[in-house]
């Protein structure tokens, strides 16, 4: 089975096609979003350790699960009196983004394989608000998780993009002009041409 990277979870909860267009076709845009995205990442995306207080904090761990096939680089790791908090940076606004969440609890999957030790949550770090998101690891979303790393590795293997099923989602896309949302839908919906013979 292909591991899957972190980040591809988070594709996936977002938008199923957009997970398949970037993952599987490898076909990436830029757009305001992801410089943002890139521009916010460039003071942490050093690898190092430093130490605040009683917290000591590691910068760019990679991890992986032999289990569930994922692999990643998770932003930092936290440690306070032995207990370990993954913990990731994003560009929005603080929110329920259960595409962030997933891929939090993937990350603190991965770690809990590796080091045994049992992660009750992590933390989102939202730039746009500039406050810290705790993400409870509850067995719900411990289950929604892996359910979604599941269906994103079949998708893997299937010969065709799923459907378009967030219209919404799709004017923040930066692979809105590869996607083609709108022609796609309106094929759908249109009857097929009639011809003569």
């Amino acid at each position: 089975m292909p591991e899957l990277l972190l980040y591809a979870l988070n594709a996936w909860e977002y938008c199923p096609r957009r997970f398949y267009l970037e993952y599987v076709l490898g076909e990436n845009r830029e757009n305001e979003h992801i410089l943002l995205g890139q521009y916010l990442h460039e003071n942490i995306n050093e690898p190092g350790e430093a130490v605040e207080g009683n917290k000591f904090i590691r910068r760019q761990q990679w991890v992986w699960s032999d289990r569930l096939g994922i692999r990643g680089i998770i932003d930092a790791v936290e440690e306070i009196d032995g207990q370990l908090i993954p913990l990731e940076y994003k560009k929005g606004k603080m929110a329920r983004h259960l595409n962030d969440h997933f891929q939090l609890c993937a990350a603190a999957l991965c770690l809990e394989e590796r080091t045994g030790q049992e992660i009750p949550y992590g933390e989102i770090f939202y730039h746009g608000n500039r406050r810290r998101q705790r993400v409870e690891f509850t067995p719900a979303l411990h289950q929604a998780t892996e359910d979604a790393i599941a269906a994103s590795h079949q998708a893997v293997d299937s010969p065709i993009p799923p459907p378009i099923d967030h219209p919404k989602k799709c004017q923040a896309c930066s692979l809105v002009s590869i996607c083609l949302p709108r022609e796609v839908r309106h094929l759908r919906t249109c009857p097929p041409a009639l011809t003569d013979n």
